[in-house]
């Protein structure tokens, strides 16, 4: 497992961040997902060999806001 950060443009309200949760939260080899509304980041912790930055960031688009990997 690895865990990786994520800045998320578009947020703005508690319902931004459950659909962000909700969306990446269901991705196959994900385990954890917290998203900071505030800091407008999410830390996601997954299966490198389940799933990958692509997807992870897929996710977050199908939400309806973009995705940047941190570091």
């Amino acid at each position: 497992m690895i865990e990786r950060e994520y800045a998320i443009e578009g947020m703005h309200c508690g319902a931004c961040v459950g659909l962000v949760t909700d969306e990446v939260g269901e991705v196959e080899g994900v385990e954890r997902v917290d998203v900071d509304l505030d800091g407008k980041r999410a830390r996601v912790l997954f299966d490198p060999g389940k799933v990958d930055d692509a997807r992870i960031m897929d996710a977050v688009r199908e939400a309806g806001y973009t995705a940047t990997p941190i570091g």
